[in-house]
């Protein structure tokens, strides 16, 4: 096991280092797991690189395809994560947003539990809010959960709208 990383705030750049992302349900189960390289470290935000290894998935909003590049944006004060998607010819395709609990960082990994709503954002910097259906239909999330899934979709929708962090490049 790892330990929770903690640092003074300061930028730490890491090259080729690997670490295992593991998206957890609410129970904490891994769902998913997978690596990416770091590419940067600081006291409440850890960046990573990844690459789509598998088969096309249509989404019907966009594609993910075979080499389409991830960069990856997880807080530990956050209730969101955000990945910055490109295409093979480095084409904005979008950014695809988990609601999550803040994720939690270790030497080796990083975990995050999804709240189950998701935001996919296409290059215009418009938002379509996912899986709401499954959101209010799920017994499985606590009332702190859900109070906290609602709160981080507040906050990365007034980032989006007010050009902040990743968005600032978006055009009103």
């Amino acid at each position: 096991m790892g330990h929770l990383f903690q640092n003074s705030g300061k930028v730490q750049y890491v090259s080729s280092t690997m670490i295992t992302i593991v998206k957890l349900n609410a129970q904490k189960q891994p769902i998913v797991r997978y690596e990416g390289e770091l590419l940067e470290r600081l006291t409440h935000r850890v960046v990573i690189q990844a690459s789509w290894t598998l088969p096309t998935r249509d989404l019907g909003y966009t594609c993910f395809e075979l080499g389409d590049q991830f960069t990856e944006y997880f807080y530990t004060d956050r209730c969101f994560n955000i990945f910055a998607i490109l295409s093979t010819s480095g084409q904005r395709k979008g950014w695809y947003c988990n609601i999550a609990e803040p994720a939690m960082l270790f030497d080796d990994r990083i975990e995050q539990v999804d709240l189950l709503l998701d935001v996919w954002i296409n290059p215009r910097g418009e938002a379509l809010i996912l899986d709401e259906d499954e959101f209010a239909a799920d017994t499985t999330l606590s009332q702190e959960q859900r109070s906290s899934a609602r709160q981080g979709l507040q906050q990365l929708l007034h980032m989006l709208t007010t050009r902040q962090e990743v968005f600032a490049d978006l055009t009103n």
